[in-house]
């Protein structure tokens, strides 16, 4: 029989929890950033899910959260009408950048020099972060609310998707270099720059598609209408959730279902795998983060591993077990775990 997933739940959010994303892999480890709708976007440690700050600033519900390669800037784009730039490290606000609209989507490039921005006003926007007085370059052409927009091919060119579009884009000459039209709204877009592998969301559909010419590759149907969609940084592996609650584990070469559990007491907003590929993060309409095991059983982060004596000749089950748990507590954990993994609730802190 498998092994239960017992996730790691992070409170500490009081409104849905809409978009997340992990930094890449640092000399300090790795680290995970959230936007929710209070408007207060957290930094934690990607691994454990401890708490390490509050970004304070923002006076709307927050759409969109980014972390640079390094973890050493934040981005944020929010209801406010503004997209914010922070440093990661003290957690000072360090740019505040104004829109007409609801910013939803925000994107560094690799050196960190620029960042994306799409939302409401249906344009892109490319600021040069080091010349903060200096318009943005705009890009014009989608027909509704931007949704997502992101970097890829070395940062030469934009993927940007709206209601039921999503558009290729030269950075260089600005113009539109190819879209894919969708008969239902797309609900998230992740880039995979290793194989140019671009996931695309709309209904109860999971599409993968080549970023370099918008070719399709494969796609999934799911039970249920999926609001995001991760592949796992080797591609072994793709995680989905959405409104049933769920989330669902399939195989990426077979599109055979692995796992399916129930992840929230909300539907599932987002999903992403860490960078090494160890672990992923969903979160919810419940106001949660929880960070899940991709090969169950393993000893990482939190999570330890037991193997029992052998016993009557028949190796017993393994357990997972974490630091000061009892066994009463491990049981409670599939619905809510942060009382024993955490000594409180992280507290907001200016």
């Amino acid at each position: 029989m498998a092994m239960r997933q017992t996730p790691l739940t992070c409170s500490g959010h009081t409104r849905p929890v809409v978009d997340l994303a992990f930094s890449g892999i640092t000399p300090y480890g790795y680290f995970l950033i959230s936007a929710c709708k209070d408007g207060k976007p957290m930094l934690r440690q990607g691994d454990t899910g401890d708490w390490i700050g509050t970004f304070l600033g923002h006076k709307g519900a927050v759409w969109g959260a980014t972390l640079n390669k390094d973890a050493t800037k934040a981005a944020t784009a929010a209801a406010d009408f503004t997209a914010k730039v922070w440093d990661a490290v003290s957690g000072d606000e360090l740019m505040t950048l104004a829109h007409k609209h609801i910013v939803k989507s925000v994107d560094f490039t690799q050196d960190s020099n620029y960042l994306l921005t799409g939302g409401q006003d249906k344009l892109l926007r490319i600021y040069d972060l080091n010349k903060s007085e200096a318009e943005p370059k705009e890009i014009s052409g989608h027909t509704s609310g931007i949704k997502k927009a992101l970097w890829c091919r070395d940062d030469t060119q934009i993927l940007s998707a709206d209601d039921k579009t999503v558009r290729l884009w030269d950075r260089a000459t600005m113009t539109e270099v190819k879209s894919l039209n969708f008969n239902m709204s797309v609900s998230s877009m992740e880039y995979i720059p290793e194989g140019e592998i671009l996931v695309i969301t709309y209904g109860r559909s999971i599409a993968f598609h080549s970023a370099a010419s918008l070719e399709p590759i494969k796609s999934f149907e799911a039970p249920a209408p999926i609001n995001s969609a991760s592949l796992h940084p080797e591609k072994e592996f793709l995680v989905a959730g959405g409104e049933d609650f769920k989330l669902y584990k399939y195989d990426y070469n077979s599109g055979e279902e692995l796992e399916s559990y129930k992840g929230h007491f909300g539907p599932i907003h987002c999903v992403r795998f860490s960078a090494d590929g160890e672990l992923y993060a969903s979160g919810s309409e419940d106001g949660t983060l929880r960070l899940w095991q991709t090969v169950v059983g393993k000893t990482y982060g939190l999570w330890k591993c037991v193997l029992p004596e052998e016993e009557s000749g028949e190796l017993a089950k393994p357990k997972i077990s974490f630091p000061e748990t009892t066994e009463e507590e491990l049981e409670d954990l599939g619905s809510e775990n942060s009382d024993s993994i955490y000594s409180s609730t992280p507290e907001v802190k200016a």
